[in-house]
């Protein structure tokens, strides 16, 4: 989580008495304010620096502690490994290298729960941190009481400073009671159970309009299976409203399998017959043509369908076209207003009414510059490629 990251309100964690950090002899001040920023994310706020390399206050270090100036304020300086860890009676050193010395080794773990006994009983504890390029000396590890040592790849075992620092902060964080501050947020109560058995009864009977629970023999084992997904869920009331809507909106919008839409296919002529009529009503002031309109662009036919998405996708004509949009009084399939290029399609079951509105919106619209062209739908669900190619010669005359 970066600095930004972190809420600017949110309160410091408690203070805990924890290990002293001792970084020797440190050569960049990134690398120390790095450090810091590590101890500070686990509840570590004491830094003590053996003869920093670039002195000490370092600009560098503060800007890389991105906010830990509880720690960078606070640090304390030595000349020797000896004087920063007088007054601690447990060090222990942190290294990947065999110094072949009689010391206990452990993990970052062991040691976090021995740093936190040892602090409880009134001891003080410190953590060595050796210099960037080649870690502690022999001589160094040889003040420590023990060795901390990280399972790392053995081929690739060096681990930078401040990730080392904050391995030790993490576990000896973890061992002193630290714990996840933030669950996932619950803006809406558990469900209840008679509110999740209304969504499941709504959904069974969605279900049997489509004949999904079938085999009738396997029906109940299909009924405890759906309902085990979404007990296992542990919805809370707002899913449970949301799902409500998810099988509302599929239920009132199904037109066939998988096609979306509210009217079957023959209902949708009606609607094309019906705005055939209306085009011819002088009277109408145009409202209730493109109401219907609107119901029937809800409503694509196959071809329809098939034609749009190929005038969307392809470079030729993408951007170019606009589908069921009024041009004066008329409602075209679709039309392109930068080329007067106006697209109809003609099904085989069209109703005498819609066939004579199309010639007339024909005659309309050419006496105003537009040119029509006229598609069969079994042309489009057969060839497509040969409309497109069709179309594009139109357009290039």
């Amino acid at each position: 989580m970066s600095a930004a990251d972190t809420p600017q309100s949110a309160p410091q964690a408690a203070d805990r008495t924890g290990p002293v950090v001792i970084l020797v002899e440190p050569q960049l001040g990134e690398n120390i304010g790095m450090a810091a920023r590590a101890m500070g994310n686990f509840g570590l706020s004491r830094l003590r620096l053996v003869k920093p390399r670039d002195g000490w206050p370092s600009v560098p270090a503060t800007r890389a502690a991105a906010g830990a100036d509880h720690i960078i304020d606070h640090v304390e300086l030595y000349d020797t490994v000896e004087a920063a860890i007088a007054d601690l009676n447990l060090v222990f050193a942190t290294t990947a290298r065999a110094h072949d010395q009689a010391k206990p080794v452990v993990g970052p773990e062991a040691a976090a729960r021995e740093v936190i006994g040892h602090v409880a009983a009134g001891g003080g504890a410190g953590i060595m941190f050796g210099r960037e390029r080649y870690g502690l000396l022999a001589e160094e590890v040889a003040l420590a009481d023990r060795i901390i040592t990280f399972p790392v790849n053995p081929a690739f075992a060096s681990l930078n400073l401040a990730q080392a620092v904050l391995l030790v902060g993490y576990e000896w964080f973890k061992q002193s009671g630290g714990a996840v501050q933030r669950g996932m947020p619950e803006h809406s109560p558990r469900a209840g159970k008679e509110q999740l058995g209304a969504f499941f009864d709504n959904l069974v009977a969605e279900l049997d309009k489509v004949e999904f629970l079938r085999p009738p023999e396997k029906r109940g084992t299909m009924l405890v299976n759906l309902r085990n997904i979404f007990t296992r869920m542990e919805p809370t009331t707002q899913d449970i409203h949301t799902l409500h809507g998810v099988i509302l909106s599929i239920a009132e919008g199904r037109k066939g399998p998988a096609r979306g839409g509210v009217l079957d296919g023959s209902q949708a002529t009606r609607l094309r017959a019906l705005i055939a009529e209306q085009s011819g009503k002088a009277s109408d002031d145009g409202g209730s043509l493109r109401g219907l309109a609107r119901l029937l662009r809800r409503n694509p036919t196959d071809a329809e369908r098939l034609l749009w998405n190929a005038l969307r996708s392809d470079r030729r004509f993408a951007g170019h076209f606009k589908r069921q949009t009024p041009v004066g009084r008329h409602i075209p399939d679709f039309v392109s207003f930068p080329r007067r290029l106006v697209i109809e399609i003609v099904n085989a079951d069209d109703l005498p009414a819609i066939a004579a509105e199309r010639e007339a919106r024909k005659i309309w619209l050419g006496e105003r510059d537009y040119r029509v062209m006229h598609v069969a739908a079994a042309d489009i669900e057969t060839d497509l490629e040969a409309v497109l190619v069709r179309l594009a010669a139109d357009e290039q005359g």
